[in-house]
């Protein structure tokens, strides 16, 4: 068999894919809070509609050609929150990628950025857009914010998507968070949640992420939550991201099979169901876990998303990749001169 649906990447941020060969930041960062402030907070402050635009284009392509045809995706873009996400649901469908879309609303910018960051969710969720409620973390929201994001996905039917214990500084976000969560929440990281942490929802597990960010391991097996796989905006390679989920299970318990780590890829379709029809043929066969964990270079030569095919022959149906990945590289570079200048 090699044939199997598409892949979802259960937590990704797409503004991030022009991030690669950013400047160096002011200081070598050597806590998480520390990469947060000199990394990834300057670069959401540099975003703009055109940067949004071909960071999601380019991501959406990435995706494409791994096999991966439903991205859950988290943003933040704080000098351009309204419409950020039409931007990135219209780039992605004209890549032919699913995405579910939310907002990372926070108080870092004040009480007026975080209404700003619930009002472009709930403008997004009322027009029909595919989303959910994001927030960053709770380390940087007031409990009054977290209640309103709260209120807000129940008023829509949807979940929370939201950082929680992916550093020591979110130490208190369970105890915060339990109240509110529901089974409709998406808890990424966990790294640092105790085993019984009391929260209700899916944990995404993202392991290159947090080994570089040198966060430490979640151990999500642990937890009685679902676990589910994403990429925190490193690529969409799921495969990948499989066999290292797998290869950091076995570090910690010789005892862990691929099955396991493949179980956690496959919760994705729970969260993303429309994938699961979708299909992709392999170059290689079986696909399956065991193979898998152990095999490199695994590719999709086919990708058929609803009754489309979307990729063919190495390249996409679509659209033009060569010219993305120009213009994505024009967006870069401006990307990258408005962090040296900040």
């Amino acid at each position: 068999m090699n044939t199997t649906p598409g892949l979802v990447c259960a937590h990704h941020h797409l503004y991030s894919t022009l991030a690669r060969g950013m400047p160096a930041p002011p200081h070598t960062p050597t806590k998480f809070l520390e990469i947060l402030e000199q990394i990834w907070w300057r670069l959401d402050l540099a975003l703009d509609p055109e940067i949004i635009r071909w960071s999601a284009m380019l991501g959406a392509l990435e995706a494409l050609e791994n096999g991966t045809t439903a991205v859950i995706d988290h943003h933040e873009s704080p000098q351009s929150i309204e419409g950020s996400l039409s931007i990135i649901a219209d780039a992605c469908a004209e890549v032919g990628v699913r995405v579910n879309c939310a907002y990372g609303v926070t108080d870092r910018h004040g009480s007026e950025g975080a209404a700003r960051g619930l009002a472009e969710n709930d403008r997004y969720l009322s027009e029909g857009g595919k989303g959910m409620v994001g927030v960053h973390a709770a380390f940087t929201c007031s409990d009054e914010t977290l209640q309103a994001a709260a209120d807000l996905a129940l008023r829509h039917q949807v979940g929370v998507h939201i950082h929680v214990g992916e550093g020591t500084d979110d130490h208190d976000a369970a105890q915060r968070l339990a109240p509110l969560a529901t089974d409709q929440w998406m808890i990424i990281h966990g790294v640092h949640l105790e085993d019984d942490h009391g929260l209700a929802g899916t944990v995404v597990h993202n392991p290159r992420s947090n080994m570089n960010n040198s966060v430490g391991y979640a151990r999500p097996a642990r937890f009685t939550n679902p676990i589910a796989l994403g990429t925190d905006g490193i690529g969409a390679d799921m495969v990948e991201e499989f066999r290292l989920a797998f290869a950091c299970h076995r570090q910690d318990d010789v005892t862990a099979t691929p099955e396991t780590s493949w179980q956690w890829l496959a919760a994705g379709w729970d969260l993303f169901p429309e994938a699961i029809d979708d299909r992709v043929t392999w170059n290689y066969d079986p696909m399956d876990a065991w193979h898998l964990a152990y095999t490199p270079g695994v590719r999709p030569v086919e990708v058929e998303i609803g009754d489309e095919i979307v990729w063919q022959n190495g390249e996409s149906t679509r659209v033009d990749a060569a010219e993305i990945r120009a213009r994505a590289a024009e967006q870069a570079n401006r990307l990258h001169k408005k962090l040296a200048d900040l």
